[in-house]
């Protein structure tokens, strides 16, 4: 079939609906044949229970495939902000569309270009939200939608099964959109990559909308391969760059990126990354389930992996399932990511895969956060192989023992409840590293080893030894590993260890993450509590993205408690700190709102307080606390903080060019001020 490119207009693509669309192809057979300019491309339609209507998508078939017996593959491509399916209304069509249509020319490989049009949200240009990733949103379910077109391909084309062979792209929030789906359905999508993906965005269900970031979920990839594409003069490289680092410390995932000097906020090297899928259609480990993973779901009910979980979460939340395997697993909630207290629900639901015996009992050993004790019931495996577990929004560690399932090693438990573990540098720290023994018999000779490889981390006790530890019982080892921390001035810095655990009969490695903060922490010029009292501040506003802009006045009415600027047990407040001097040139001697760090068990995070900022249009989002303190508070206790403000700003130079071309766009640029500082509770 010929496959000259000309640009067509959205009115004249042949549209052919409820998934019948050969009827087109003898029609552009006949083009060929006669020798008249063929597209390279189809304009579809399919009918959509969850949008109740008929979608939209434009299908790029490979060479040869009207006459072929074969199956291919599938990339799905996601465009960006305002854009449709016809992917032309940035480029007139001349870009994308000839790209993506030379190499589905030169490769056996099928691209659908899906629409992520939503009726409501496409207000304009500039309000041309598609994928249903509004904060206000969740009337449609995207993810559900997604379900239906890859079903409808796969059932109306030749294409060939399995994760393997199905992958995701896209384009700003296009590659938010391919980031997310193949981590929402890692056990249908083995390969993802994106061009300057949009940094965050809400997910869920109406009313309880998540906000949902790449770099927090990142174990959901694991053992799936992921590109990301950065273009240099795009104008959100600084969250790329965060996103990158993020994947890039994952062991689990198979991650590239590329980096392309170009100017502007758009798809780069698309033959290139196209080229990674085909890479990963041709990678057999990407064929099977891996035998152990991770999952994160801002949903109420979800399956993966064979897995069902089911919850009655009241509000915002994720679902957390760590380290899966027949064995056993890990499952947490949290409110936010990624360091949120737990989820509210009453009842949270766990039906397995078909790993079991039919028939045959199990032992299950549920470690739970409440009392921190060892719960053990017994559960028989349904018809089909499965085992229903009943939990709640706690901290559970699960052991399984039956026909079928291997012991297993023991586990590192989190080392706090809210996140990484913070430790102050320079001075010697106690890791409260904890080990649980999830089998139901005893582990002996149990040796417990840490080592780093940052030279930042200096490890002045790394050895912990217990001649035996009990069935369900958990070691405490912060006693015996003692570590010190060298850090420098700015943000947080990521540092990694590793634990080697070995004991009779087996061997096992953890490794994890903690935050150093910098060195020094200056304390914050002035502070203000918010406890049920009303304020009017001054802050920073950016004038719009040529840079610039000024002081305006805010009044806020924040906190719950007596008003007397201190905050009391039993009293949520937040923290306001004034800066001397934020990121913008023009932002000086203004307040901004503290995000709160504190690992006293007196003082937790009651709300995460999201909030735009400003001019941006990432979707990003500036993140503050509401504390609370503890009625069981001692009257006499100084807990230390890290207050956390974030400024931003529009990086303009009209000067710096491309070639002969001027940046027409500002950098966005965010910086985090730390301090340190402590709250007298009397």
């Amino acid at each position: 079939m010929a496959r000259c490119f000309h640009t067509l207009g959205m009115a004249e693509g042949r549209t052919v609906s409820g998934g019948h669309w050969c009827c087109a192809l003898p029609l552009l057979l006949m083009s060929a044949a006669t020798g008249a300019t063929a597209q390279p491309y189809q304009d579809l339609t399919h009918d959509s229970k969850v949008f109740g209507e008929k979608r939209h998508y434009r299908l790029f078939l490979p060479q040869g495939y009207e006459t072929s017996t074969r199956r291919y593959p599938v990339i799905f491509y996601f465009h960006g902000h305002s854009d449709r399916y016809t992917l032309e209304k940035y480029d007139d069509g001349k870009d994308t569309v000839p790209k993506i249509a030379a190499f589905t020319a030169a490769h056996e490989v099928i691209v659908v270009a899906a629409d992520g049009y939503i009726a409501g949200d496409y207000t304009g240009f500039y309000g041309g939200a598609p994928y249903a990733v509004k904060r206000d949103g969740g009337q449609y379910d995207y993810g559900e939608y997604f379900l239906e077109l890859l079903r409808h391909i796969d059932a109306s084309l030749r294409t060939l099964p399995g994760r393997r062979y199905h992958a995701t792209a896209g384009l700003s929030m296009g590659g938010f959109a391919s980031l997310y789906l193949s981590a929402r359905y890692p056990d249908l999508i083995g390969s993802a990559s994106a061009f300057n993906p949009g940094p965050e965005f809400w997910v869920g269900e109406t009313g309880r909308r998540s906000l949902w970031r790449p770099k927090d979920h990142t174990s959901s990839h694991a053992q799936s391969m992921v590109r990301l594409v950065r273009a240099s003069g795009d104008y959100i490289s600084q969250y790329h760059e965060e996103t990158r680092a993020a994947y890039a410390a994952n062991p689990r995932v198979d991650f590239e990126f590329r980096q392309d000097e170009y100017h502007r906020h758009w798809a780069t090297s698309i033959a290139e990354t196209f080229e990674f899928h085909v890479r990963a259609f041709q990678n057999p480990a990407l064929e099977t389930a891996p035998k152990q993973w991770d999952y994160t779901s801002a949903q109420r009910q979800f399956g993966v992996y064979g897995y069902s979980v089911s919850s009655d979460i009241d509000g915002p939340g994720f679902t957390l399932l760590e380290h899966v395997s027949p064995g056993g697993f890990g499952l947490r909630t949290r409110r936010w990511a990624p360091d949120g207290p737990p989820s509210v629900c009453s009842s949270l639901t766990v039906l397995t895969a078909p790993k079991y015996r039919p028939g045959a009992p199990y032992q299950v050993a549920d470690y739970g956060s409440a009392g921190r004790k060892i719960s053990r019931t017994e559960a028989i495996a349904d018809p089909a192989g499965r085992l229903l577990l009943k939990l709640d929004c706690g901290i559970h560690e699960i052991s399984l023992t039956g026909p079928g399932t291997d012991p297993q090693a023991p586990s590192l438990l989190p080392l706090t409840e809210r996140g990484p573990f913070r430790p102050p540098p320079g001075a010697p720290v106690q890791l409260p590293i904890r080990l649980l023994n999830p089998r139901t018999t005893a582990l002996s000779k149990l040796r417990a080893e840490l080592t780093s490889s940052y030279p930042t981390v200096k490890i002045l006790k790394g050895a912990a030894v217990r001649p035996t530890l009990a069935a369900g019982e958990v070691a405490d080892l912060s006693g015996d590993l003692l570590v010190q921390f060298t850090a420098g001035a700015g943000d947080f810095a990521r540092t990694r260890l590793e634990l080697t655990v070995t004991f009779e009969g087996g061997k096992a490695v953890e490794t994890f993450d903690v935050m150093v903060p910098p060195d020094p922490l200056p304390p914050p010029t002035e502070v203000v509590v918010l406890d049920g009292v009303t304020r009017t501040f001054p802050v920073f506003h950016q004038a719009g993205n040529q840079g610039g802009g000024a002081s305006i006045q805010r009044t806020v009415t924040e906190g719950a408690g007596n008003g007397n600027g201190r905050l009391e047990p039993g009293e949520t407040a937040t923290v306001w700190v004034r800066l001397p001097q934020g990121l913008d040139p023009f932002d000086k001697n203004n307040w901004c709102r503290a995000k709160v760090y504190s690992d006293s068990p007196w003082l937790t995070e009651d709300n995460d307080i999201q909030e735009d900022k400003q001019r941006e249009w990432t979707g990003a989002q500036n993140r503050t606390s509401l504390i609370r303190l503890s009625r069981n508070t001692p009257v006499e206790d100084r807990i230390p903080l890290i207050l956390d403000c974030e400024s931003w700003s529009f990086g303009f130079t009209p000067d710096v060019r491309f070639g002969a071309e001027p940046l027409y766009q500002a950098f966005q640029f965010h910086k985090h001020h730390l301090f340190g500082w402590s709250w007298a509770t009397k």
